[in-house]
């Protein structure tokens, strides 16, 4: 098979889909690797390291996507890349197309066999390809956070570690996946009081055992998170419903009830956030106000850190990835029902129920796709 990584174009996205140790995997098995011509320049990957693993280097995107049986990105394509799509193409990357109704249409309206990192699920309910972004996510989340509450970054000017005889900064943290897990840990290494909010009663004792108490959990309740906020520093939102729009469980109220200087990052922003007054952001612009409070709503965070993000990224997809290569996707989505679970589109249809739900558009099941592709 042709296994094709463009250079990723969203702003300030510097991860790329591939290490050169997956390029050589991928061509040990007897697949061509393409890779755009300096495709890992922004994860420190140089375009000499990825031809002595095997890959051929192509000079331009329209050249990439043209040959491609498979295409691996990290991003879901952007309005410039639509046309590069083509029918028959199978797409391996994150989606999120819960909250883009204008990529889901494109990819069936293009006949593109698109199977989203974030969707692969398995029995236990794990997300395989989605944990290790989340996991940095998190990370930086507490990061992005403490740092946009000094005053110069329009915060309220708190330490989260406080000093002697100065409070700490108070965190709370809605959801404890792996995102808000990774976060609350980073807020206690800061020295922060941490409250964190789930509904899921077993997941809370986990999180209570693993920091040996230093998160206070707390049931999630519309008006105990809005009390919680209310008192908060920084707003950490990290609910993930796989596949689906994410609810919003901070409103425009409690917002206005927050102190000047607050700082909430969303980063739960690529299924639509859960602040209500969320939008998308960039790393070239990352933050704006509401009600005197600090947003920051970047669609990429781990892009900010490509070089820890893109070996963690690959770690976690390389056995997919190579297991499509050898198999086709019909044969790979037979044998794994996890992987089947990613698939979103494939021959004009839509696959994926919650994003169907979260669109307005008609969704089919798996074992309806048509032979023959």
């Amino acid at each position: 098979m042709r296994v094709a990584v463009p250079t990723e174009i969203k702003n300030n996205e510097f991860r790329v889909a591939i290490t050169p140790a997956g390029v050589h995997t991928l061509v040990s098995h007897g697949h061509q690797v393409l890779v755009q011509k300096g495709a890992g320049l922004g994860s420190a990957i140089t375009d000499a390291q990825f031809r002595a693993a095997g890959a051929t280097l192509v000079d331009e995107a329209t050249e990439v996507w043209e040959q491609a049986e498979m295409i691996l990105k990290v991003k879901e394509p952007i309005p410039a890349e639509y046309p590069l799509m083509h029918e028959g193409l199978v797409l391996f990357t994150y989606l999120h197309l819960a909250a883009n109704r204008e990529l889901a249409v494109a990819l069936m309206e293009r006949g593109v066999t698109s199977i989203a990192y974030e969707t692969v699920e398995t029995e236990s309910g794990a997300l395989p390809l989605l944990s290790p972004m989340s996991e940095i996510a998190g990370r930086l989340a507490t990061q992005v956070g403490a740092h946009h509450l000094m005053q110069p970054y329009g915060g309220k000017g708190t330490l989260l570690g406080g000093a002697t005889g100065v409070h700490k900064g108070e965190v709370v943290v809605l959801g404890g996946g792996v995102v808000g897990l990774c976060a609350a840990r980073v807020a206690i290494g800061m020295g922060a009081r941490v409250r964190l909010f789930d509904v899921n009663e077993e997941r809370m004792r986990y999180i209570e055992e693993v920091t040996g108490g230093a998160v206070c959990t707390e049931f999630s309740t519309s008006l105990g998170v809005a009390h919680a906020c209310a008192e908060a520093d920084l707003v950490i939102g990290s609910v993930l419903v796989p596949g689906a729009r994410t609810p919003h469980l901070v409103s425009h109220q409690t917002v206005e009830e927050m102190s000047p200087g607050t700082v909430l990052v969303d980063v739960a922003i690529d299924q639509g956030g859960c602040f209500a007054d969320s939008h998308p952001t960039t790393h070239a612009d990352p933050t704006f106000r509401v009600a005197d409070t600090v947003f920051y709503c970047v669609a990429n965070m781990p892009g900010a850190v490509p070089h820890t993000a893109t070996h963690a990224l690959t770690n976690a997809t390389l056995k997919y990835a190579t297991l499509l290569a050898d198999a086709g996707w019909r044969e790979a989505l037979a044998a794994r029902t996890d992987l089947a679970r990613g698939l979103t589109t494939s021959e004009g249809q839509l696959f994926s129920a919650p994003v169907g739900q979260a669109l307005g558009l008609e969704s089919a099941v798996w074992g309806q796709v048509p032979a023959g592709v």
